[in-house]
């Protein structure tokens, strides 16, 4: 349930802001499963630094755009504030 409530949301705030995320074939797509972009997001990476400042790492355009999308909440785990 909780997994159909993800894809929907993921589908839907595609859908609104008429963004797309790329599917396993590597075309535009604006209803991935929620299984690939899970899998998509797999080799991000946080570096720790002195407790005190976290990176995302292997971050690129699809990822932020994403996290963009979902609003600030979800852009600041992975890209920080701003």
């Amino acid at each position: 349930m909780v997994y159909a409530a993800l894809e929907y949301r993921i589908r839907e705030t595609l859908k609104k802001q008429a963004a797309t995320f790329p599917s396993q074939q590597g075309r535009e797509t604006v209803c991935p499963t929620a299984r690939w972009v899970f899998q998509y997001f797999s080799g991000v990476h946080v570096l720790i630094i002195s407790q005190m400042q976290a990176i995302a790492l292997n971050l690129n355009k699809h990822h932020i755009n994403l996290l963009k999308l979902f609003g600030v909440e979800y852009k600041e785990l992975y890209a920080g504030p701003g």
